[in-house]
């Protein structure tokens, strides 16, 4: 019997799971290519490009959206993205400057070898083909003389550029992680784990290799395409026509590259960001995908995310093929053109062979940075596509304003507190709680009721939807962080071990803290014992590749860090959830004799922790049902005496 009701139950599931998920096809039939030998190659071809138009509307609509999504991270506008890039650049302009001569430099001295070769060239066709010996020696030194500072130069200018690609590089990383720590937790918690991550990973290094790699080059092919325009005119203006003509005619389409790409960039890294989230959401709930019979639907998810990426990728591929397929066209035509225009000038006298050979030596010292600097606009296109989502993570508003009023007190007061993670969905309705000083306040309740949800509000790391919070008088969101976390701190069952010592994972609560104040915390919280069996003590180095503590030590790091924190008032939302009934019980007992005078909500699953507590605290649906110690609530015989039977019998 308790099989079947297993089974039905799974069944259950899998059904209300199915019946909330999306079923719709992402990706519209119109974006689908013909069946091959269904239609014509005029149609086809028609339809190539109605395809290519839907999938620029579809960027453009996720540009919009993105720069203020209803949830989630949005993106940063154009302008903001310029001014900052234009910042970085403006602090090290003296830097910039000096690339730029350097490389102004290093391309004049290999402009100047066509030069020299087409002398060469009117000096042999003047001495009918016997130059003079001094003529070809002279020519061999200067070539050599000038190859060798140019290579020396070239040298110099590209030290230089790497210099400032990553001077702007660590300032931007920098700026992102600055951005990340203080974005709001409520606003992460909306967003999707996949995104944050993308954008913490991809974009990164999108944003990279655009600084440390695209930013140089594109300033070198800046330099030497300018430069060359420079010496084809000075060489022979009318040589020069049919490359300026062709190349100005292919800006035309790098403009439209230009207009199109960001959005087509931005829709791509979107794309990566709902793989990563899919992903991610199968991988730590395959137990329940593989409880629930879930395996082709969630590689369904999967398939469908990779068929809307791919078809965001696909028109970001259109875009550089229209782009390189003008720029090929732009590159060989020029070739061709100024070979036959130059035939007719020297026929006439108006040009020398001299002036031909350096014209179409320009052409090819011309087009190779042109090309490579197109190349790198792309680049900086992914680069700044990149750059945008990650500024648009310090476009995400602070969720508090700091004021100048401190608090005159200890008592905490929270009226009417209600809160929404989704709009129109309060998880909490109304509820009044008030803490005295040195009070043990227990919040209980069943799985979902808005106990830990309470206790962000009592912590300050929530602002309530509507009603107030207030320590001493002030508004626990008006107080500056560094002045709340003196007040009131929250240790949830989640912890973190930094990669560094025993001693810097602990001395995070209160810098400048020695080694005895660190020892007491951490004897408090019955961490002694295991700390002085690690080889180092506290200089032992813990996280990734270092000494692997076990979720009871990293929890009792985690306490370590609030009880050298100090505050007068301390939310411990189920903190001691992952060590074991026997040494939680010890661990709080040991715990007590610090946290005498202190105000603590304790929010646990352990009713032996209400047990001893001042007050109990039951949360239901969103809502304060009990309120009282446990003597008071066990005589009304209501929901506490209930949970409390359970929990003993």
């Amino acid at each position: 019997m308790s099989a079947q009701l297993d089974e039905r139950l799974r069944a259950d599931s899998a059904r209300t799971w199915r019946t909330g998920a999306a079923t719709h096809d992402p990706v519209p039939p119109g974006l689908r290519p013909p069946a091959p030998g269904s239609v014509g190659l005029r149609q086809r071809h028609r339809m190539l490009w109605e395809r290519h138009a839907l999938r620029r509307q579809r960027a453009q609509d996720h540009l919009a959206s993105a720069l203020d999504p209803e949830r989630g991270l949005p993106v940063a506008a154009s302008a903001t993205v310029v001014g900052y890039l234009t910042g970085l650049l403006r602090r090290r302009l003296g830097m910039v400057v000096i690339v730029t001569g350097a490389n102004a430099l290093a391309a004049a001295a290999g402009l100047a070898l066509p030069m020299l070769l087409g002398r060469l060239v009117d000096s042999v066709v003047a001495a009918d083909g016997r130059p003079a010996s001094g003529t070809v020696t002279t020519f061999v030194a200067v070539v050599t003389a000038v190859l060798v500072a140019q290579t020396l130069l070239t040298y110099l200018a590209k030290w230089l550029a790497v210099r400032l690609g990553h001077g702007v590089l660590a300032e931007a990383r920098e700026h992102v992680i600055r951005a990340v720590l203080r974005l709001p937790l409520g606003r992460v918690e909306s967003a999707s784990t996949g995104d944050l991550v993308t954008r913490v990973t991809r974009d990164v290094g999108a944003m990279s290799f655009a600084v440390r790699r695209a930013l140089p080059e594109f300033i070198i092919g800046l330099v030497t395409v300018l430069l060359t325009v420079v010496a084809m005119v000075v060489n022979s203006w009318a040589l020069a026509v049919p490359t300026l003509v062709t190349a100005s005619l292919s800006l035309w389409q790098v403009r439209r590259y230009l207009r199109d790409a960001p959005a087509a960039y931005l829709l791509e890294g979107a794309t990566y960001s709902q793989i990563n989230s899919t992903l991610t959401e199968t991988v730590e709930g395959a137990r329940t995908v593989e409880a629930l019979g879930l395996q082709d639907r969630r590689r369904s998810a999967g398939a469908d995310d990779i068929e809307v990426s791919a078809q965001a990728e696909r028109y970001g591929l259109t875009l550089r093929n229209v782009l390189f397929a003008v720029m090929d066209m732009a590159f060989s035509l020029p070739r061709v053109i100024t070979l036959v225009v130059g035939a007719w000038l020297y026929l006439r006298g108006w040009v020398t062979l001299g002036q031909i050979t350096a014209a179409m030596l320009y052409i090819e010292t011309f087009y190779g940075p042109f090309d490579r600097l197109v190349g790198m606009i792309d680049s900086l296109q992914v680069g700044i596509a990149s750059t945008t989502r990650l500024l648009g993570i310090a476009e995400v508003p602070a969720d508090r304003v700091p004021r100048d009023a401190l608090p005159q007190g200890r008592d905490m007061v929270g009226r009417d507190l209600r809160y929404a993670y989704r709009e129109g969905h309060d998880v909490l309705h109304g509820i009044d709680v008030g803490l005295r000083p040195g009070e043990r306040l227990a919040v209980v309740g069943p799985s979902g009721s808005g106990k830990s949800t309470l206790g962000r509000l009592l912590a300050g790391i929530h602002a309530p939807r509507s009603g107030s919070v207030a320590v001493g008088g002030v508004e626990l969101v008006e107080l500056p962080l560094d002045v709340l976390r003196t007040e009131v701190a929250l240790v949830t069952q989640e912890h973190h071990v930094f990669r560094g010592t025993v001693r810097d994972n602990v001395v995070l609560a209160r810098d400048g803290a020695d080694d005895a104040e660190v020892w007491r915390a951490l004897e408090t919280v019955d961490a002694g014992e295991w700390l002085r069996a690690l080889p180092a003590r506290l200089d032992t180095v813990l996280g990734s590749g270092h000494q692997v503590l076990t979720p009871a030590q990293a929890q009792q790091i985690a306490l370590a860090r609030l009880i050298l924190a100090d505050p007068h008032t301390l939310v411990l939302d189920e903190a001691t959830s992952l060590i074991d009934p026997r040494t939680a019980r010890h661990l709080e007992g040991s715990m007590n004799a610090l946290l005498t005078g202190r105000t603590v909500v304790a929010i646990a699953h352990r009713l032996h922790t209400a047990h001893d507590a001042d007050r109990i605290a039951v949360v239901q649906d969103g809502r304060i049902v009990e309120l009282g110690s446990h003597d008071e609530l066990m005589e009304r015989g209501g929901e506490y005496a209930a949970l409390w039977r359970a929990w003993t019998s």
